[in-house]
């Protein structure tokens, strides 16, 4: 688990995750799956800079709208997780997805209690 300089869980989880999802990617370049690489490289390393953006965000709505931005993208991730985990001459992407889904708990009770 890699030190954040706020001792914040979903910081703490998009950070670790995204470290993961750069090996994974650099896996698939290994074997030339560049597109797939590509995709999954923006969309999965995104969850975690929307989640440090919304950390500075100038109001409540802002701090919403940045959530479900990583929301999106964290749907996006587990798209392309999926095609890995269904196609042939792909590395397991298993703890990935089962990574990918806490975090999405994580930001989805998030959006939920900001906008109670």
């Amino acid at each position: 688990m890699q030190e954040t300089s706020k001792e914040n869980l979903i910081i703490t989880l998009t950070l670790d995750f995204a470290i993961e999802i750069v090996k994974y990617c650099d896996s698939l370049e290994e074997r030339r799956k560049y597109v797939i690489a590509r995709q999954l490289l923006k969309s999965g390393t995104s969850i975690g800079a929307n989640v440090r953006e919304a950390q500075n965000s100038e109001s409540k709505p802002d701090f919403i709208h940045k959530f479900k931005i990583a929301a999106k993208e964290a749907e996006e991730t587990e798209y392309w997780l999926l095609i890995c985990k269904n196609s042939t001459g792909y590395p397991d992407a298993g703890d990935l997805m089962v990574k990918l889904k806490s975090i999405q708990k994580v930001i989805n009770k998030i959006i939920a209690t900001s906008k109670a």
